[in-house]
Parts: structure tokens; C-alpha cells; sequence
């Protein structure tokens, strides 16, 4: 019972913190140091999906080593598949499991069990958030809900923080545009202010 209501203020948390924030680096920071924090594990990271190269690339994570961050691109069509397609993925063993992409260094990361879900906004996968273990752990489904409920609070603002950069941006297009107009319409010719001849 305390570990849910532990959850569940954690969530209340996180979410008003999100409301007022709108950097997007900031909120998936939050986001995945709460959920380390409240289910007391190794640590947890935060992907976003690139259609280009079918790559997750890491916004940022929280309890991992440098050397783990690092250890080359995670594939979307080799590492945990199925949790993009799917939903959430639990891996019990990472070492006796063909869908982790970096086995070995995931033993020398000190990880023993995985917990991935996607993140889909408006229908569109957008990332992915995973859970990081250093004991062999065994996800509940409060786990798992839990997990889901802020990688999607996460995506969500996410997309409101581009749409905010994104509309910043073009009002700052427009107010340029703008003040290139007025400078144009105040500026004087050669001409201005010399008298018609009279005929």
C-alpha cells in the first residue's frame, strides 16, 4: 500500500512540475529521475523514436554510467522491438535474452532485469522509456502502469514543448518580417520632400 501511494504522489508531482515547464529537457529529466527515485532501482532512461534511421536516441538518463550511455546506437529494429509495436516489454534476464542489442555491456553496467515502454502520442510512437534493474526483479503490473502513466505524461509534454518552441519560433519569423515592412514604409526616397516643378 505505501509503495503505490508513493507512486501516486510521485506522479502528482511530476505532473504539476511538467504543467509549468516548458523545456523539454527539463520535463524528461524529471520524469525519468522520479521514476528511478520511486521505485527505488538502478536507473532509467528516456528515447526518442528517429524515423529517419530507425534509431532511439537517448534525451537523457538517470542512475547509468557514461561508458553504458555510450555504448553505440540502439537500433529500434533490434533492441526490445516489440515494446514499440506492442506495449511494454519486461525482461527478467538480460543476459539469456536475444532482444537486448548490448548484452554485455549490460552485465558490465550491473544490470540484471529491463522494463521498456513505448511512448505514443496522438496515435504517433514518439520514444521510448526504460527501467534498469540491478537485481532480478519481477514487474508488477502497478510497476508497469505506473512506468506507462509518466512515459506518456512525458510525450505529452514533449509535444507541447516543440509546438511552444515551434510557434515561438514563428512569431519571431513574423516580428522580423514585420519590422523590415515598417522600416520599409518609413524610410524615405531620394525624392521625398522636393517640390513638383511647375510648368
Amino acid at each position: 500500500m505505501k509503495k503505490q501511494l508513493i507512486n501516486y504522489e510521485t506522479l502528482l508531482k511530476v505532473t504539476k512540475a511538467i504543467s509549468h515547464s516548458k523545456d523539454p529537457e527539463e520535463v524528461v529529466l524529471m520524469t525519468v529521475e522520479s521514476v528511478k527515485t520511486a521505485l527505488n532501482v538502478k536507473g532509467c532512461s528516456l528515447f526518442l523514436f528517429n524515423r529517419k534511421n530507425n534509431e532511439l536516441t537517448l534525451a537523457t538518463s538517470y542512475g547509468l554510467s557514461d561508458e553504458y550511455i555510450n555504448k553505440g546506437p540502439v537500433s529500434a529494429l533490434r533492441s526490445i522491438a516489440e515494446s514499440l509495436d506492442e506495449g511494454p516489454v519486461a525482461i527478467y534476464d538480460v543476459m539469456d535474452d536475444p532482444r537486448i542489442q548490448y548484452p554485455n555491456e549490460a552485465r558490465k553496467e550491473g544490470i540484471a532485469s529491463l522494463l521498456s515502454v513505448p511512448i505514443v502520442v496522438g496515435g504517433n510512437l514518439i520514444g521510448a522509456m526504460r527501467v534498469y534493474t540491478s537485481e532480478p526483479w519481477e514487474f508488477t503490473m502497478d510497476d508497469v502502469n505506473f512506468v506507462q502513466a509518466l512515459a506518456q505524461v512525458a510525450g505529452m509534454a514533449i509535444n507541447m514543448a516543440r509546438y511552444t518552441k515551434g510557434l515561438k519560433s514563428s512569431i519571431d519569423v513574423l516580428k522580423t518580417m514585420r519590422e523590415v515592412q515598417t522600416h520599409r514604409n518609413t524610410r524615405r526616397t531620394p525624392y521625398e520632400g522636393v517640390p513638383i516643378s511647375v510648368p
